[in-house]
């Protein structure tokens, strides 16, 4: 039976959960994650990293969240670089530790983001970057209504190499009034 899934705004307290991830995973995700600083994995790493989405959040610059299953936190989902204005838009991450892939679990997160950043966040507009390569991310994007719109060449520093990233887009609110 498949675990439900849910995402909330990321708290101090998930700071151990989320560095077990990326302890666990490093490797896994090596090839689809930039280099982090040396700490970046630990519990005090990620606790001054969530202090400083909370604040970036407290400012109306992003929405971070985390992945839930089983209230269990398996991954994050993140909102970032908001742009309001006749713009409008966010852009969207997310990441599912390995052992929760494959399950749903980034489509369903996926979705429940474009909600908040609908209803809650008044966007018009989201975008997203992917490797090529990235097969598994680019059904998610396809399966919440994303459409590929070009390809950056050597756009990212991963693992070594300069990597090319397709960019996906999705409009939220069709036929919405504009901004005051």
């Amino acid at each position: 039976m498949p675990s439900h899934t849910s995402i909330r705004l990321i708290d101090v307290a998930d700071a151990p959960a989320i560095a077990g991830h990326l302890t666990r995973d490093a490797e896994e995700f090596a090839r689809w994650l930039p280099a982090r600083p040396v700490g970046f994995s630990t519990t005090p790493g990620q606790v001054a990293r969530i202090e400083q989405l909370l604040a970036t959040h407290g400012s109306g610059g992003g929405w971070p969240g985390v992945i839930v299953a089983d209230d269990a936190v398996i991954g994050q989902v993140t909102v970032s670089t908001i742009v309001r204005g006749p713009i409008q838009k966010g852009f969207l991450g997310y990441w599912v530790a390995s052992a929760f892939q494959g399950q749903g679990h980034a489509s369903r997160a996926v979705g429940l983001t474009l909600r908040v950043m609908t209803e809650e966040l008044g966007l018009h507009r989201v975008e997203a970057h992917t490797q090529l390569e990235n097969l598994g991310s680019h059904a998610v994007l396809r399966n919440n209504g994303f459409s590929p719109w070009g390809i950056a060449h050597a756009h990212i520093h991963i693992d070594g190499a300069w990597r090319d990233e397709m960019f996906w887009e999705r409009t939220l609110t069709a036929g919405a009034p504009a901004p005051r």
